[in-house]
């Protein structure tokens, strides 16, 4: 199953930040800790160009923090781009991030755009740094839908927007890694399907924190036995001693997004990296693919013509 979903408002808001861009000192981009290449729009670097940026991993008391570490020093590579690794239940280390943007680029007053795909806590995180309400936060992503600028302390101009996603979603683990956190609106994919995906990466990346959340005497063989044997535990079952996977797969996802688990990241820079040769490689071959099946339609387009 290929996970896409990008509505008219995302659109809309691309257009908007394509716009705003050259008034703009610095981009704060949140990402979510526990996906934080996932979470990254591929969109940004090319409405960025050269404006220093500082990338938040957000809900990192949700994440591996020996990953948030190996990813800070992965993202900071990149030139011009600096990270902070955030909870939002620490409000003072959110604050903190103001003097990371007088310090990244000394101006006043400093013009800065906040982005962030859905569900990453962007709003929640305005709030704290404004110290009042201002954007309006939900347990969904794609609650915000319009552009604001925001004042903030240390004469910071905060302009926001609506998280969007981009087009489509690749390498296609990527889809999966964005449902499993809800970062896509759960309507819109199939939830056995993205269960059965953090399934099996909880299986082999984080077994022991598994067993001990669900109470397995044992690891389950593989994705479907892990759903199995949780449902069994939580009296998830249908007659006939089948399990009710919908309602298995709700409970999964559900503890899963609230750190039930425990802390743990979805993804790896040694695993992204080696998705996107994949993926490269895959693209290559339906180029040639393609390419050969138009050399054959005109070949037989010849033929007919003689």
């Amino acid at each position: 199953m290929a996970i896409n979903w990008f509505p008219g408002h995302m659109h809309k808001a691309r257009k908007e930040i394509a716009e705003l861009m050259p008034q703009i000192d610095l981009i704060i981009e949140v990402l979510d800790a526990r996906i934080p290449f996932s979470s990254e729009n591929p969109l940004v670097p090319k409405l960025r160009g050269d404006t220093p940026c500082i990338k938040i991993l957000n809900k990192s008391d949700l994440a591996d923090p020996e990953l948030t570490l190996r990813w800070q020093a992965y993202l900071e590579q990149e030139n011009g781009v600096k990270t902070i690794a955030l909870t939002q239940k620490n409000k003072a280390q959110v604050r903190s991030l103001l003097d990371l943007c007088k310090t990244t680029v000394p101006k006043t007053p400093l013009r800065t755009l906040i982005l962030g795909i859905p569900n990453v806590g962007k709003s929640t995180l305005i709030n704290t740094l404004a110290g009042r309400t201002i954007a309006k936060t939900g347990n969904e992503p794609a609650v915000t839908k319009a552009q604001q600028r925001i004042r903030l302390p240390e004469h910071i101009v905060l302009h926001d927007t609506p998280g969007f996603l981009w087009p489509k979603l690749s390498p296609a683990a990527c889809g999966f890694r964005l449902a499993t956190t809800g970062a896509i609106k759960d309507t819109v994919v199939e939830y056995e399907e993205v269960a059965l995906f953090a399934a099996d990466y909880l299986r082999t990346a984080y077994p022991d924190q598994l067993c001990q959340r669900y109470n397995l005497d044992e690891l389950p063989h593989d994705d479907i036995a892990v759903l199995d044997a949780i449902a069994a535990k939580r009296g998830c079952m249908r007659r006939g001693g089948v399990a009710d996977l919908h309602k298995v797969s709700e409970i999964l996802l559900h503890e899963l997004r609230a750190g039930s688990l425990g802390p743990l990241t979805l993804e790896t820079p040694e695993m992204v990296e080696k998705e996107q040769a994949e993926e490269l490689i895959r693209a290559e071959q339906e180029a040639i693919e393609k390419e050969k099946k138009e050399e054959l339609r005109q070949a037989k387009k010849r033929k007919r013509r003689k």
